[in-house]
């Protein structure tokens, strides 16, 4: 007893406000024995005449111990130990007479019983589940409210036994939902109904059984509302309708017109308003196409929204303050705009657009300051989600909000520049071409305000984002307007910040002018010698810590500026800015610069821009410039598992960022610093990439760094930076010897491998397989071992099943009952990203089999199956043009040994030739080219069948045509090829003439090639079909190599330049050529003039 008295008072001196007191009890309560604390704690808990405060303790304390420690601990607790526990905790339940320490005992039965689960659904604590019905169907109220705490917090607990209880969980919940005596009763009910829907919720069969329990949800929702005392059933609204909402779709127009009641109900409080309306922007988001359908939602939701965003304080120092205090992200404004972005992108500008419209003009005209401003921020809110309906109407909208740049109200003004921003990159190029004299013209007037800085600056802002998706050739002419008047504010603000400290406007200006000299590159070069003399002062002065994210933006400016005018103009200023950053570097390395300071990314960004400018020159700064960078790369997030109590400590605005994985707990990480690591990430892969064997000495550390990045699940760029190095880092280390590189890519090959069995960012996995097929064509031939092999088939035979399963998927969708054209629209999205994936799989199968020949079919074989599906007729195009891809492979690579697959592509390929989809003609067509050239003697008779399909498409009136040039020049690379290798498989006197009238080809590069390589040695042979009688053709050749040589099409074959180089003399020194000459165009003997006046090599 003694003990037990003084653990309860360790228990008290742990939630001591005294941080000695608190920090000394936690080393003693850590010090116990696992066991004996469990005791204790359980004896704390139930000890009635202990304070409620120290019993609720025990009980947080014993379910914390059950979440931590319960694998290790609980197989060590004597048996009479566990039974106690069990049946104290369910003891407790009943007896316990304060609320908050029952909730907290049914917080550890719930815990208690989610460890004894089994693996496969078995419940080991049957007496819980017993329990658990007796309390449901208790006449005392506190006990039906333990019951539904504990079925909240794990609704699996009924395990393999669900299907047999089913009917019994539903009465369950059903009479709790309607119990008369109880509102909290029927908001637990609630809630647990939406648990355990969400638990099943792949469980079609389940939610249907279940859908009578929606209309108690429903009005366990409007009676919270009424009492705004717990929010626990709007909440759990919002989780049914990210995850299941085919549940609600029963009920919907309720859901729908319940969530607008409490969005509309202006005394509620702005957290129950703003969750009303996520109830329904999410659900535009997860099923926009069942809202859709019920269109007289939209013209009631949109102006409550817009309501919100006009709920605006004044505040009087807002446009004259000197610091651009974020947004208050739980404010009205703030929800209402990101609702109206999130409605706009989820339901579509078809559907939004129009009531939008409806509201601005008033909204534009009202005198009252703040529905102006919410009326352009609506514009700037629904541009990418109305994008396609937006763009038809776009000169009316800008002509709209451009008068609005010179409104008397500061913050309108500010709304405008936000507007014609935003629209600049929603809509580039277009919004650029048509606008540019108009917006870049409204903006220099605003970024003379010097009297409202804020407005100043974010009419630099808005410059900046027209600027960066500017087309170069529209700015050019605007250049001088632009960086005159960027100039003269520079030079003011500059004369500030030293004068009053006053920065924000120059640290706008110095980004604007960044943005404007990147988009004009060499243009820049006149403007040059205006800017940087100011821009090197800034950063030699800029030094105190008040500074040092305009000192960082000043270094971010020159290093682009270097960028644009290039290494020749840069040269003269490079020696400066390289000491100022050398000096700052190792300043920072001997003084240990802040985690906080915003320098450092920057220069980890400069360093790269340096990189490139300087070259092979930058390798002697990667002593001073790696260490920091690898350090960036190396930040660890700080992560935690939190319980509802921690989470009342911890704020995110401290950096912090939260997801919820239970009622009780939620994962938390700090992204503090995860930006530079990103920054970092990719300037490593900038370094390997350029300076190629320079950066051998830090391949080493390189790779141990990345590698493991690849599963650095918490930021997506460190990710993709990490699989984009892999091939660079191989080609650095090559220098180092063959032995070296082999074990750095058998450190790399299976973390790869394993990476893309994981990676779930389409756009990542892509880089991976890329990065992959690009290393194993670096290393060639022998770079897998078996294992490699298994891991890699496992992997590629997982995403070939996907592949065809999100397929199904799609197709299934389309019968949906709610399918209309904009859901075809987001399914045309998906089916793009998994074509891009499937282009990647043909990437490795094409390296595989380019690097190791028939040795890889074997391998190939295992993934076949496949390889024929897609082939099949009913498959979409996409799936036939990469399939054909793959057997062109299989053929190229693979030779005549490829024939014994014939049986299930030569079919499929031939018939593919007149295919209505250019992409699938283009690879049959290229497929019956590597026949010829590669496949041998058993191709001859396909070869002959295809022959006269080959022509058809050539001579087809559309076959010059931009979309169809690929297919027919390959069509045409295909007969070169059957007469150059197969000539057995072709009446080559009949064919010729046909196949010079086809010629020139452009194009195709890579074909052009073969096609005018096998003209030369027609030509050289004297060939009489193509020389004609008396050498009658020769001007329709002399002009087909000139259209050729205008095109550049025999790109950089030296080879081939040689050839049609002498040809070309060989008809200059003859009697012939005046003639031949005069029969060309113009342009055609321009050509020829210029191509023979090039050097040869």
């Amino acid at each position: 007893m003694a003990e037990q008295a003084q653990f309860e008072t360790l228990l008290a001196n742990l939630m001591s406000p005294d941080n000695d007191v608190r920090k000394q009890s936690e080393t003693m309560y850590d010090g116990i024995p696992v066991a004996n604390r469990a005791q204790f704690l359980l004896q704390a808990s139930r000890n009635t005449s202990a304070a409620a405060e120290v019993r609720q303790m025990g009980a947080v304390l014993l379910r914390r111990l059950l979440t931590m420690s319960f694998e290790e601990a609980w197989p060590t607790f004597p048996p009479e130990l566990q039974a106690a526990i069990k049946t104290q905790l369910l003891a407790g339940i009943q007896q316990e007479t304060t609320p908050n320490v029952r909730r907290k005992i049914c917080d550890a039965t719930a815990e208690l019983a989610r460890n004894l689960m089994g693996d496969d659904g078995t419940n080991h604590w049957p007496e819980a589940l017993k329990f658990l019905f007796e309390c449901a169907s208790s006449q005392d109220p506190a006990l039906k409210e333990s019951a539904l705490n504990i079925f909240c917090s794990i609704p699996g607990i009924f395990g393999n036994q669900q299907a047999h209880y089913l009917e019994v969980i539903k009465q369950m919940l059903y009479q709790c939902m309607t119990d008369q005596a109880s509102p909290q009763v029927r908001r637990l009910a609630a809630k647990a109904t939406a648990n355990f829907i969400l638990e099943n919720e792949n469980d079609a069969a389940l939610q249907r059984q279940l859908s009578d329990l929606l209309p108690g949800i429903l009005q366990s929702l409007s009676e919270s509302a009424t009492t705004q005392d717990d929010d626990c059933v709007l909440k759990s609204m919002i989780d049914l309708a990210e995850n299941t909402p085919k549940y609600l779709r029963l009920q919907l127009d309720s859901v729908l017109n319940i969530n607008l009641q409490i969005l509309s109900n202006a005394d509620l409080p702005d957290q129950w308003r703003h969750l009303g309306l996520e109830v329904i922007v999410t659900l535009a988001e997860t099923a926009p196409a069942m809202v859709r359908k019920r269109g007289k939602i939209v013209p009631l939701l949109i102006p409550q929204v817009m309501a919100l965003m006009v709920d605006l304080e004044e505040e009087e120092d807002w446009a004259t303050s000197d610091e651009a205090e974020d947004e208050d992200s739980d404010s009205n404004a703030i929800a209402g705009e990101t609702g109206l972005d999130r409605l706009a992108c989820g339901l579509g500008g078809k559907t939004v657009l129009p009531h939008v419209s409806a509201a601005l003009p008033q909204m534009l005209q009202n005198a009252d300051w703040r529905y102006r401003h919410a009326a352009l921020m609506a514009i700037s809110a629904i541009g990418e989600g109305c994008h396609n309906q937006m763009q038809a109407v776009l000169p009316s909208v800008v002509d709209a909000v451009l008068p609005y740049l010179q409104d008397t109200h500061p913050r309108v003004r500010y709304a405008a520049c936000n507007a014609l921003g935003q629209m600049a990159t929603d809509f580039a190029p277009l919004f650029q071409k048509k606008f540019i004299d108009k917006v870049i013209s409204g903006l220099l007037i605003v970024l003379d305000d010097l009297q409202h800085p804020r407005v100043q600056a974010h009419a630099g802002a808005a410059l900046v984002n027209f600027s960066e998706d500017c087309p170069k050739s529209l700015l050019l002419p605007y250049l001088e307007p632009i960086l005159a008047k960027l100039e003269q504010v520079l030079s003011v603000k500059i004369q500030e910040v030293f004068a009053k400290g006053t920065k924000m406007v120059l640290e706008q200006v110095v980004t604007t002018i960044a943005a404007v000299a990147d988009t004009s590159e060499d243009a820049f070069v006149p403007y040059y010698d205006r800017f940087m003399p100011s821009l090197k002062l800034l950063m030699q002065s800029a030094n105190v810590k008040e500074l040092r994210l305009l000192r960082g933006k000043t270094i971010e400016c020159i290093s682009l500026i270097g960028l644009a005018v290039g290494t020749q103009k840069f040269m003269q200023d490079a020696a400066d800015v390289m000491q100022m950053l050398l000096a700052t570097q190792t300043d920072s390395q001997a003084q240990e610069m802040d985690d906080d300071d915003p320098q450092m990314s920057f220069m980890i960004s400069a360093w790269a821009r340096m990189c490139k400018l300087l070259g092979k020159q930058f390798q002697q700064y990667l002593p001073v410039v790696m260490g920091p960078l690898l350090k960036a790369a190396a930040i660890k997030p700080e992560v935690a598992l939190l319980d509802e109590d921690d989470m009342k400590h911890v704020s995110e605005d401290e950096g912090w960022q939260f997801v919820s994985l239970s009622d009780q707990q939620s994962f938390g990480i700090r992204t503090t610093g995860l930006e530079e690591k990103s920054t970092a990430c990719q300037m490593l892969v900038c370094y390997a990439r350029e300076l190629k064997e320079a950066f051998a000495d830090y391949t080493e550390q390189v790779v141990k760094l990345m590698v493991p990045l690849l599963k650095f699940y918490f930021h997506d760029v460190v990710r993709l930076s990490a699989a984009e190095i892999m091939p660079c880092l191989i080609e650095c280390a090559t220098i180092k010897g063959e032995a070296y590189v082999r074990e750095m890519w058998n450190f790399m090959c299976p973390e790869i491998i394993a990476a893309m069995g994981t990676e779930p960012e389409s756009d990542v996995l892509s880089q991976l397989m890329e990065s992959f097929a690009k290393c194993v064509e670096l290393l060639g031939k022998g770079c897998l071992s078996s294992e490699h092999l298994t891991s890699l088939g496992k992997t590629l035979n997982d995403h070939l099943d996907a592949h065809f399963h999100k397929q199904d998927e799609r197709q299934e969708r389309r019968k949906d009952e709610d399918y209309d054209e904009v859901v075809e629209e987001s399914l045309q999205e998906q089916n793009e990203d998994d074509i891009y994936m499937l282009s990647k799989v043909s990437d490795i199968i094409h390296s595989l089999l380019g690097t190791h020949k028939e040795e890889m079919l074997p391998f190939f074989e295992q993934l076949m199956p496949h390889f024929i599906k897609l082939l099949e007729p009913e498959r979409p195009w996409s799936d036939r043009q990469w399939g054909l891809c793959i057997w062109d492979d299989v053929i190229e690579y693979c030779g005549p040994v490829s024939f014994k697959y014939q049986e299930y592509f030569l079919r499929p390929m031939v018939a593919a030739i007149m295919d209505k989809n250019p992409e699938v003609r283009q690879a049959a067509a290229y497929g019956c080219g590597v026949m010829a050239q590669f496949g041998g003697e058993n191709y001859a008779q396909a070869l002959r069948e295809a022959l006269p399909i080959l022509t058809q498409v050539i001579s087809n009136p559309q076959s010059r045509e931009v979309e169809n040039l690929p297919p027919t020049e390959n069509a045409i690379s295909a007969v070169t090829k059957m007469m150059k290798y197969q000539p057995a498989s072709v009446d080559m006197d009949n064919i010729l003439p046909h196949w010079l009238s086809w010629l020139p080809v452009k194009e195709d590069k890579e074909e052009c090639v073969h096609i005018y390589n096998f003209l030369c040695d027609l030509v050289e042979t004297n060939n009489a079909v193509v020389l004609g009688p008396e050498n009658r053709n020769l001007p329709r050749i002399l002009g087909i190599i000139a259209d050729g040589v205008a095109a550049e099409a025999h790109g950089q074959d030296q080879g081939l330049t040689q050839r049609l180089t002498t040809i070309v003399r060989q008809i200059q020194g003859s009697p012939l050529w005046a003639n031949c000459t005069a029969q060309l165009t113009p342009e055609q003997q321009q050509a020829l003039a210029t191509f023979m006046e090039m050097p040869q090599t």
